[in-house]
């Protein structure tokens, strides 16, 4: 992992290093375009379930594969294909043999590699990987300016450049929030372009309609090159399942299609504990378990090999509102729990994120976030969707919220690295400078280490109370609206061929004219 360099500013001109500590000043808060490398876990993965707890999951989630079955709603060819391998289908319910998931599930790779436009920026998905990637699908947003409205394709655009630009994050994601402005069935088209044309980093694709994953297939062709897509995965796509034990047609037309192709998929759950699954942290991951499997398991009837991740978003309920709630310690423990099952069955695995219930960025919101971030990365978690931006539920999608959240994710990076015992970590050399009753500012350690020693926020205050009362006594969302502006005004797009470019513009520009528009 490697610290950004400073990139010119938009104007192209390179800022200047003069002497002097306003220069030194300047090199620090400069705004950077580089990206921190996938976090590489070198602190051990916390473990709460025993050995008695998970064997007992696994064989419960083998019951319920067999005796109750899982729905494929809508789909005759996914029934035909389930017969193929094995399974008893009546209806629509698929009963699946004892030991027959787990068989298929073992195509799946535990690793691969999303490559993104720019190669510096593809990411390893798996093993003691951590990917970074923005919340996803809120049909509203929020600021200091405009408050809580619904989304557009130029509020769209924006968080494409903030999470470009974020230094913490290392991906794109994909709808990260709804632009309400477009129709239905051409927005995809709009999103698709804006993560391939303002950011290099590797983007997610839609999966609202099966037609739409083909776009995406087809629209990444044109950008990666025909034969490259053949041969590698560009895209991730969000695959939900529709708890309990329900496969609709919409989502697994979508998974067909990507799998088919290569392209990675997210197997995930949604779980609303007390509504979705059970209350009880065993059951629902009983139930996430039995999920998971029926659903990599078709991915790799479709084709053995593709790549999926084993996901699970899980939130408790407040049984008196019936709203959902976040950062709590059921979830906690899921999260977890989910993470433990996922390794024994070699798989990545995605869940946590930016999760709150809260209206506003305030306290709230920070205290159920950082609960969440934090359980995901102690919980292994491979890929993490939501990471910033996330706010009432879901709902919201804040400008200030991502960038505070997308501030903080540096925490994970540097708590991941572990403690370093080295000759310059053991800091031998500095004590004995020291000595009793010194002090460590000035000796040779710490000025040879003081840059790199601390992480340290681009968007908190750390100046002495008179300062900040003379600059406005700003809280935190004023200090993130700031850092919001700075960020979308130094603003520079990565440089895209002018030819992909034209070749998408008119792919888009074709599709949209072949259909009326549609806002349902």
């Amino acid at each position: 992992m490697t610290d950004a360099t400073e990139q010119a500013p938009a104007s192209g001109a390179r800022r200047g290093r003069g002497g002097g500590g306003a220069a030194r000043r300047a090199e620090r808060t400069a705004v950077s375009f580089d990206t921190a490398k996938t976090i590489e876990r070198n602190i051990p993965n916390l473990e709460m379930l025993s050995e008695e707890a998970l064997n007992i999951i696994e064989a419960n989630a083998e019951i319920v594969l067999e005796e109750i079955g899982v729905a494929f709603v809508d789909n005759p060819a996914a029934l035909e294909r389930w017969k193929s391998v094995g399974a008893e289908v009546t209806g629509e319910r698929v009963r699946i043999p004892k030991g027959l998931a787990r068989k298929l599930c073992a195509t799946a790779p535990s690793t691969f590699v999303q490559h993104a436009r720019n190669p510096e920026r593809s990411v390893t998905v798996g093993g003691n990987n951590l990917v970074l990637a923005p919340v996803y699908g809120p049909p509203f947003v929020r600021d200091n300016e405009g408050g809580r409205r619904y989304a557009t394709i130029a509020d769209f655009e924006k968080f494409v450049k903030l999470a470009y630009m974020s230094k913490w994050l290392h991906h794109s994601g994909g709808t990260v929030c709804e632009p309400t402005d477009v129709p239905v069935n051409k927005r995809h088209l709009d999103m698709l372009m804006a993560h391939m044309t303002l950011s290099d980093k590797p983007f997610m694709g839609s999966v609202t309609e099966p037609s739409r994953a083909q776009d995406s297939i087809e629209m990444c062709e044109i950008l990666f090159g025909k034969d490259f897509v053949r041969d590698n995965t560009v895209m991730t796509s969000l695959i939900n399942i529709n708890s309990p034990l329900t496969f609709d047609a919409t989502m697994m037309g979508a998974l067909e299609i990507y799998a088919e192709h290569n392209q990675a998929a997210i197997i995930s759950p949604f779980i609303v504990g007390g509504a979705m699954a059970p209350v009880s942290v065993i059951g629902t991951l009983t139930q996430v378990l039995a999920e998971v499997m029926a659903g990599v398991a078709y991915s790799q009837i479709i084709r053995p090999g593709a790549p999926v991740i084993f996901g699970t978003f899980v939130t408790s309920i407040d049984m008196n509102s019936g709203a959902p709630t976040f950062g709590t310690p059921e979830a906690a423990h899921i999260t977890n729990g989910a993470g433990q099952l996922a390794r024994r069955m070699g798989l990545p695995y995605r869940s946590a994120g930016s999760f709150c219930g809260s209206k506003l960025p305030d306290a709230q919101a920070a205290y159920e976030t950082a609960n969440s971030l934090n359980m995901g990365l102690l919980s292994g978690v491979n890929f993490m969707l939501h990471s910033c931006g996330w706010l009432e539920g879901g709902l919201v999608a804040s400008f200030e919220k991502f960038v505070l959240d997308a501030d903080q994710l540096g925490t994970l990076h540097h708590m991941a690295r572990g403690v370093e015992i080295d000759d310059n970590a053991q800091a031998m050399d500095a004590i004995r400078e020291v000595g009793p009753g010194g002090h460590y500012l000035g000796c040779e350690h710490t000025q040879k280490n003081f840059k790199s020693a601390f992480w340290r926020s681009e968007v908190f205050d750390y100046k002495p109370f008179e300062t900040w009362e003379e600059e406005g006594a700003r809280d935190s969302q004023a200090l993130a609206a700031v850092r919001v502006a700075k960020l979308v005004d130094t603003y520079v797009a990565p440089p895209l061929d002018p030819e992909i470019r034209a070749k998408l513009d008119a792919y888009v520009a074709a599709k949209k004219a072949s259909m009326p528009d549609s806002f349902m």
